[in-house]
């Protein structure tokens, strides 16, 4: 059975007058049309895209954030939208979110015990000492030390409070995460650093992701798999690079040709600052 599976999920955003919706609900255009998506557990899909591809929609969708119009979508075998609410509380703890803006993710004025410990507020009743305990393991896990849990959000770079995210992500042991341009607001070598900690992640925790990006380099980093929206639809879905290579879909060549323009074609796979990437499934492009 996969970990997630969309089946035909299509949804539109109404207008801001509701009534209108209502009437002319028939005609609205989708922004994501008939997507279908799987992905097993320890797998990361990249879900790419231009801007207004239908990304961040299908994000919230696997957030239980937007009911889509039609389609399912399941969590180990459970419909997230059909399901009742103890069940749906339950899939929420195994489905977290990092989002891209590091600094609205946060409350100013809580300490990082407050924000990495609010999704243990929601699902875990625990000890203080319990607590800390588990905030501090996950503190190390992100590569931050322990006594930055009294600390503000301030007090922090942007990378250091991504980690906090992800912290924050991981501390219930989620089987899925889902990245919503999570690296994208950050400078290179914090974008590294953070694809270096997702990957190890993956590696210790089985941790699965969904990592939404318009960024390919940073996609073909982390993912295992790659599916690429235009305007709503799925117009690719690739288990290797060389298959995305090889693709005639228009719009699947021109978000490789925006990226890898006057790249060389071959060689090792490479980020900056010595991010190697392992040959196989990302052979034949330089990153």
């Amino acid at each position: 059975m996969a970990l997630l599976e969309l089946s035909h999920v299509t949804h539109a955003y109404p207008p801001v007058n509701s009534l209108i919706w209502k009437k002319r609900q028939t005609k609205h255009q989708p922004v994501v049309k008939d997507v279908s998506i799987t992905l097993e557990g320890g797998q990361c899909l990249g879900l790419l895209g231009g801007s207004g591809a239908g990304k961040s929609t299908i994000g919230k969708v696997i957030l239980g954030l937007q009911p889509p119009q039609s389609g399912s979508v399941r969590i180990n075998g459970i419909d997230m939208y059909a399901c009742d609410k103890r069940a749906k509380k339950q899939l929420r703890r195994h489905v977290q979110a990092v989002f891209q803006d590091c600094y609205s993710s946060v409350h100013p004025k809580m300490t990082t015990r407050q924000i990495i410990g609010e999704p243990l507020d929601n699902f875990e009743r625990l000890t203080s000492r319990e607590k800390d305990y588990i905030i501090g393991e996950a503190l190390d896990m992100v590569g931050l030390p322990a006594d930055a849990m009294n600390k503000f959000p301030k007090q922090f770079s942007g990378g250091q409070l991504q980690r906090i995210s992800i912290a924050r992500a991981i501390v219930v042991k989620p089987s899925l995460i889902v990245l919503d341009e999570a690296v994208s607001s950050l400078d290179v070598a914090n974008q590294v650093h953070i694809i270096h900690v997702l990957q190890r992640l993956k590696e210790q925790l089985n941790m699965s992701y969904v990592f939404i990006t318009h960024n390919l380099k940073a996609a073909f980093a982390l993912s295992d798999q790659w599916a690429v929206l235009d305007q709503g639809l799925l117009c690719g879905y690739f288990s290797s690079i060389t298959e995305m290579r090889t693709s005639q879909n228009p719009a699947v060549k021109q978000l490789l040709e925006a990226t890898l323009s006057g790249q060389p074609e071959s060689g090792t796979l490479r980020q900056d600052r010595n991010l190697i990437i392992t040959e196989g499934k990302r052979e034949g492009v330089r990153v």
